[in-house]
Formats: structure tokens, C-alpha cells, sequence
């Protein structure tokens, strides 16, 4: 049996880590500047990590949602002190996609009604609701686009134009985009976005599966406008690699038996790698050394790069070409050995590094980077009298 073909595959084959260093099986040595999509926020192997993990699959990996599982309580009691919503419930589950999933589903029963309302370029997953909330008509088969699922713009007169309707049950939004380019709504946007939805009943999700965990230089990306949405999904760096999601729910709504559920969501060996980076991400104070590298990052590219624009906050940033940066890319992987990330926007390179990432490291990538950009071609301004 060989593997569904359905990823294109970079020739390089990872067989060890530690930090932001990859190793090859030859030896080769790598410097990881997109942490597997944002999913590594803690590095590779961290010591503590790896001792969590360890310990915990020596005692018990999986018992299921059947049993009492204590250290399920011990990480959500963890993420609402350092998320700062400490009021909210946490429903465990494996992914991000799943965590959309059942973060729509249960917008659509607190409310009774079944539009949702995204944004253009926005990416909430692959799985039926999720993948329906996806702009990206390609990995839209029929049988998802029976969802009611409205696509708008980063306009507050074209989502009230939609929420006058009625129908609608929730607005689900990544607070910076990731597939689609590290795009930022304003601040003012997501406030005015926030005030609608209230307004109309309607439930506000914020897809902080790829922005949160520290990423922004917040723990949450939309903490930097200062709301409080209803619902908040997370996964990628929530596990630091091992499959967990979450999803944080207000506590205006209300939990019954069989609302939501999963086999293997909260697992206790999920739950300690869960712990295991919350324990890190503040023991290194590291959501303050995201916001304070991502800075220097921004502004060495907006000073010395060659880039257009150079969009993001803390270590979640967008680097746009007048150009396609694939050759960029390839070269950074194969010559400099450093791997960036892509984005639908084929000008855009994306960086989503470990969160403990050096500012030694961070000028190796820039070095490499600049070395790699077209030279600029000289502007000649001789002034030529006529006669």
C-alpha cells in the first residue's frame, strides 16, 4: 500500500530537532523559520516538554471522555489564567479544524440559526463546516458547499448588510490571516465587528488557530483590540506538535451531555504535552520575547529588505515581493538550508518561527535573505540639458 498522494513534498527529510535546528539523515543541518506552520512554539525537543510527555505516557496515554481525567482540569485551569479568561469552558478536541468545527456547530445551536458569515482569503480548515468557511473554491467539494456560508470583505457596512437577514449565527474570523498572507483587520475593524455581532445576536468566533499561543506577541491575537469573542478556537502551538485543539466558549452559553464530543480529545497524553508548553510559554516569559523579536524582525526588513511590504505582529510575519518568491524560497531551503513558508498570495513569504527563536538565529534568516533578493538596479539622475 502506498500513501494518497495529496501533498507536494519538499526533497528534504527531517529525522531530528532541537530548537529551531532540523537535522536531515545526512547530517545536514537546518534552521526553522516556519515552525511546521506554526504549530512548534516552544522549539523542537524541549527538555520540559519531552519530560512531560515521557512521564505522562510511562503512567496512562488515552483513557477516554468516560472517565474522569483530572489533568484536563489542570489545563484549562492553566489557559484561563494565562490567556486571561479565566470565566470561560474549554471543550477539547484534536485540531484546529475540528476545533472550528465544533466552535460553528455550537454557535449554530446557542442561536437557532444556520448562516455564517467569513472573509474573503480566510482558511478555517478541511473538515465539512470548516473547509465551507474556506475561500478556496478548489478544496471545496459539492457535498460541503451545502453550508449557508457568506463571504465578505473587511467592510462593517457589508457584514450588516448580511446580519440584516436574520439568519445568521455566527462571524468567524482569523484576527491576522495566515494561509491567506498574514493579513491584519484593523484594530478598529474587529471593535466594530464585535459591537455588530452583539447587536444582532450573533455569535463572534475568533480563529486563533494559527495567531494564538503567543504568536502575536499576545497570547491571543485579537487581545490587541481589546474584545472578548464569544468563542475562540485554538490548536498548531497549543500542542507544540503533539494533535490537540481547543475551544474556549463564554460562559453565556450552556454545556448539555452529547452537545459536543470526541474519542480522542483531551487524552491525558495530549493534555500534558497541552500543559508542558503552557508551562514554558510563561516560565520563559516567551508571548514578550514573540512580540519584542517580531519587532526587530519587521523593522530590519522594512529598513534593509527589498520587500514591498512587510506586514504581521510578533512572529507571525508576512513578507510580499513585487514578485513570486518561490526561487527566494527554494534557495533559502536548499542553499541557505532555512525553511520559510508560502501563502496563497504566491508573493508572499510567510515566517512563523519557534517562539524562543534567538535574535542570533534571527540574523542568520535575514542575512540569508537579503543575500537572495534581486539587486536593486541603479536609478540614474543625471540631468540631461537640452539644447
Amino acid at each position: 500500500m502506498n500513501l494518497f498522494d495529496v501533498y507536494p513534498l519538499v526533497d528534504i527529510t527531517p529525522v531530528r530537532a532541537l530548537g529551531a535546528t532540523l537535522w536531515d539523515e545526512n547530517g545536514q543541518q537546518y534552521l526553522d523559520f516556519y515552525g511546521g506552520h506554526a504549530v512548534i512554539s516552544i522549539g523542537h525537543s524541549h527538555p520540559h516538554y519531552v519530560q512531560r510527555v515521557q512521564e505522562q505516557v510511562a503512567k496512562i496515554g488515552f483513557y477516554s471522555n468516560s472517565v474522569k481525567i483530572p489533568i484536563q482540569q489542570e489545563l484549562a485551569a492553566k489557559l484561563g489564567e494565562l490567556s486571561g479568561y479565566p470565566d470561560y469552558t474549554l471543550f477539547l478536541c484534536n485540531s484546529g479544524a475540528e476545533a472550528n468545527e465544533n466552535a460553528l456547530k455550537l454557535a449554530s445551536f446557542h442561536t437557532g440559526k444556520n448562516r455564517v458569515v467569513a472573509f474573503k482569503g480566510a482558511f478555517h480548515g478541511r473538515t465539512s463546516g470548516a473547509v465551507a468557511a474556506t475561500d478556496n473554491p478548489k478544496i471545496v467539494a459539492p457535498f460541503n458547499a451545502g453550508h449557508a456560508v457568506s463571504f465578505v470583505e473587511y467592510d462593517l457596512k457589508e457584514v450588516a448588510a448580511v446580519l440584516q437577514g436574520g439568519d445568521v449565527c455566527a462571524v468567524i474570523i482569523e484576527p491576522i490571516q495566515g494561509v491567506g498572507g498574514v493579513i491584519l483587520p484593523s484594530d478598529e475593524f474587529l471593535q466594530g465587528l464585535s459591537l455588530l455581532c452583539g447587536a444582532h445576536n450573533v455569535v463572534l468566533i475568533a480563529d486563533e488557530v494559527q495567531s494564538g499561543y503567543g504568536r502575536s506577541g499576545e497570547f491571543f491575537a485579537h487581545q490587541h483590540a481589546g474584545i472578548r469573542p464569544g468563542i475562540i478556537t485554538t490548536a498548531k502551538g497549543m500542542g507544540n506538535g503533539f494533535p490537540i485543539g481547543g475551544v474556549l466558549i463564554s460562559p453565556e452559553f450552556k454545556a448539555s451531555y452529547g452537545l459536543l464530543g470526541t474519542t480522542f480529545g483531551g487524552n491525558h497524553l495530549a493534555c500534558a504535552a497541552g500543559l508542558a508548553v503552557l508551562e514554558v510559554l510563561e516560565q520563559e516569559n516567551l508571548v514578550a520575547h514573540a512580540a519584542e523579536l517580531g519587532a526587530y524582525i519587521m523593522q530590519e526588513l522594512r529598513t534593509h529588505s527589498q520587500a514591498s511590504v512587510v506586514r504581521g505582529r510578533g512572529l507571525m510575519i508576512g513578507v510580499k515581493y513585487d514578485f513570486p518568491i518561490k526561487e527566494i524560497r527554494d534557495k533559502l531551503m536548499f542553499e541557505h538550508h532555512i525553511f520559510v513558508g508560502n501563502a496563497s498570495d504566491p508573493n508572499v513569504l510567510r515566517l512563523l518561527p519557534p517562539l524562543n527563536i534567538t535574535k542570533a538565529e534571527a540574523d542568520l534568516f535575514l542575512q540569508a535573505l537579503y543575500a537572495l533578493e534581486p539587486a536593486k538596479v541603479p536609478v540614474d539622475n543625471t540631468v540631461v540639458e537640452q539644447d
